[in-house]
């Protein structure tokens, strides 16, 4: 029990990661809306994170079924294993995160020709990032974070109550 609980703990810290750096990215994003020359030259391109399943990861029948022989192990009467012979073999993942630049990004051609960067015309070529996306984004990834801390808390708390028993 205690390393499926150690998973658990694994798999939601990877959740937080993931989170983690999407906050960073989306407060790089609203730092660098007004960016108008970045080291590549040109306006800053918006980034996001895309998350992806770590493919390192073990089939969740199994380790349930592995789990429960231990118990039959100890006491005879525990969870027969026939149990979970039914169940489908759902993959429990860990979450990978990686920035990429938006492939959708365009570049807004505002009107400013007292700006240094403005061409002939007198158009500045601002990044397309909206604050009030980011920060919804914000807020999505603030939810996501909250919720792998409470999962990591109800692991903790099944784990001190075991450790009582």
């Amino acid at each position: 029990m205690i390393s499926g609980i150690f998973r658990a703990i694994e798999i939601s810290s990877s959740g937080l990661s993931a989170q983690r750096q999407k906050m960073n990215v989306v407060s790089e994003n609203i730092a660098n809306a007004e960016t108008t020359r970045t080291a590549d030259g040109g306006p800053y391109r918006r980034q996001r994170v895309q998350f992806s399943e770590n493919t390192d990861h073990a089939p969740f029948g199994r380790e349930l079924r592995r789990a429960s022989v231990r118990l039959n192990r100890t006491r005879p009467g525990h969870l027969s294993s026939s149990a979970y012979r039914g169940l489908q073999t759902d993959n429990v993942s860990l979450v990978t995160a990686k920035t990429i630049v938006d492939p959708n990004q365009t570049v807004r051609r505002v009107y400013d020709p007292s700006h240094p960067d403005a061409d002939e015309k007198g158009f500045v070529a601002m990044p397309d990032v909206n604050p009030v996306t980011e920060m919804v984004e914000m807020m999505i990834a603030s939810r996501g974070y909250e919720a792998n801390i409470t999962a990591i808390d109800a692991a903790k708390e099944m784990a001190a109550r075991a450790l009582n028993i």
